[in-house]
């Protein structure tokens, strides 16, 4: 008997006919004799309608009350996927984040698991239960509701999996595993059978969708083996692991393309040190995830100044503009500013650039096209 985690994305739970089958999938693990922990992502598009409710009330909502809001989306997932095992006479219970023993720290959105007390999901294990927990968010000390960002289901599935000292973690999606490139836009991608924690990290951090970067961290921190596939058949897919010596022998893993950028470029910052360093405080400490930094030389003769580009995330757009413009009022950072919505950025995971030179100049050719 093994204790398995599998997580099911949007796409494998996006209406109830994905979420029958996942259940079946379930059932046949526990038909073996397994005891199965399932972590679930809000149903396909469920997030981004609540986003943009919450952004029809006002631009800038409160992000506390955003937590307690995107929370429910998964709340729904696992409550159905708890039914769906029912009429297959499958016992089965659902458990928040918070029932779940998931404690995070208090930064809203973007929260970083404390700790996991897993508890209660072992006592629900030996009553002969499917536990279904919902990926995404946990708990603050004070009892708030709080989400662990975009992706944070995989982060809930892994965490999961290190805390309960799961024997598999599977993480199912609406692909077959991980691509050397996107299959969409590029159709000579290839499937890859297994691939290291900190290429796939690399993948993951540049802009690749098939798992969120923080996951992968957390991953190779404690340790933990898990299989990226799909929900919609039975292929293998790829496992991710530490590295080996046969690892070392491929030079490029992969290309991935980032479409979810936002530029920002600060004109005529008072070019002193120190003041790129409160400019980027600042970014820091209201959780904004700063990517590409580029700084152009200094221009100007009487009050020498600089122009500052850098990116983030296009969900954190406006909350960037929010911080630049309180820095307005420190006469240290004065500046102009100019806001880019839309930006492509295509990147390569592993070495050897130079040498494949030909073949990146075609997949960002193909990737750009898309």
């Amino acid at each position: 008997m093994a204790l398995i985690v599998q997580k099911y994305g949007g796409t494998s739970v996006g209406n109830t006919d994905r979420i029958k089958n996942v259940a079946a999938r379930v059932a046949q693990y526990r038909a073996r004799g397994d005891q199965v922990v399932v972590v679930v992502s809000a149903m396909s598009g469920v997030t981004d309608n609540l986003i943009q409710l919450a952004k029809e009330i006002m631009p800038l909502p409160s992000e506390r009350e955003m937590d307690v809001l995107l929370a429910t989306g998964e709340q729904t997932t696992i409550a159905l996927t708890a039914m769906a095992l029912h009429a297959l006479y499958v016992k089965a219970v659902s458990l928040t984040g918070a029932q779940a023993g998931i404690l995070t720290d208090g930064v809203h959105t973007k929260a970083k698991i404390q700790n996991i007390t897993p508890k209660r999901i072992h006592q629900y294990l030996n009553d002969g239960n499917v536990v279904i927990v919902a990926g995404f968010q946990g708990q603050s000390p004070d009892g708030h509701i709080t989400t662990l960002g975009r992706g944070g289901s995989d982060l809930t599935a892994i965490a999961l999996a290190a805390a309960l000292k799961a024997n598999l973690c599977q993480i199912y999606t609406d692909v077959d595993g991980v691509y050397t490139a996107d299959p969409r836009l590029v159709p000579g991608a290839r499937k890859l059978v297994e691939i290291s924690y900190d290429e796939m990290l690399e993948l993951a951090s540049l802009g690749a969708k098939v798992m969120q970067s923080r996951s992968v961290e957390f991953a190779k921190k404690f340790g933990v083996v898990f299989e990226v596939r799909s929900s919609l058949n039975d292929n293998p897919g790829t496992l991710v692991k530490k590295e080996t010596r046969n690892m070392e022998d491929v030079v490029i893993r992969g290309v991935s393309l980032d479409k979810n950028q936002a530029k920002v470029t600060l004109v005529a910052v008072p070019d002193k040190p120190g003041v790129a360093a409160r400019i980027f405080k600042a970014l820091g400490d209201a959780a904004i995830n700063v990517d590409m930094i580029v700084q152009n030389i200094s221009h100007g003769t009487g009050a020498p100044a600089t122009d500052l580009s850098f990116t983030v995330d296009k969900a954190d757009l406006l909350k960037a503009r929010k911080v630049i413009d309180s820095l307005k009022q420190d006469r240290r950072c004065r500046h102009e500013e100019s806001f880019r919505r839309r930006r492509k950025d295509v990147r390569h995971a592993g070495g050897g650039r130079r040498q494949y030179r030909d073949d990146f100049d075609q997949r960002n050719q193909d990737l750009r096209g898309g």
